[in-house]
């Protein structure tokens, strides 16, 4: 008994850090790829490939039909919320001011870290031009839980 008692007792103090119903979240990584016409961002599995292929349609933005947005993100929580990842993107400025794009997608978490991949594709985004800064965050209704962001924002 008295080998258990510093542990029950550590693991209540800990229970009380945190108040209830508060969710932890946290964005990890952030992997832009774009897209060719037939929505690849690689032609194998390769990551050597995938890197170099990433390179052409970098250098020839006519190839690209949109950018894809990978992001790894978790979320340790003990009630269910309306969790999102929002995708703030800034363009090459056309007078002024840069061209801004907010893009939004639901989320639910689970278990363990997940991969979910946000789109901007099509008339829109050929009309958008260069994407020169992005931020990602992830939010639970209108609270901020984590983010990354481009080394431009």
């Amino acid at each position: 008994m008295r080998r258990c008692f510093p542990l029950i007792t550590l693991a209540i103090a800990l229970l009380g850090v945190l108040p209830v119903g508060a969710a932890i979240g946290k964005v990890n990584k952030v992997l832009p790829h774009y897209l060719d016409a037939q929505g690849r961002h690689s032609i194998s599995p390769s990551l050597f490939d995938r890197d170099a292929y990433q390179s052409k349609l970098r250098q020839h933005p006519e190839l690209c039909s949109g950018v894809r947005f990978d992001v790894h993100w978790r979320v340790r929580t003990v009630k269910t919320g309306e969790f999102r990842l929002k995708v703030e993107l800034r363009g090459t400025a056309r007078g002024e001011l840069p061209k801004l794009k907010t893009l939004e997608q639901k989320v639910s978490p689970g278990m363990s870290a997940r991969w979910t991949g946000v789109t901007f594709r099509g008339d829109e985004f050929k009309q958008f031009g260069e994407i020169t800064a992005w931020r990602v965050t992830l939010w639970d209704g209108d609270e901020l839980l984590g983010e990354q962001k481009s080394f431009l924002w």
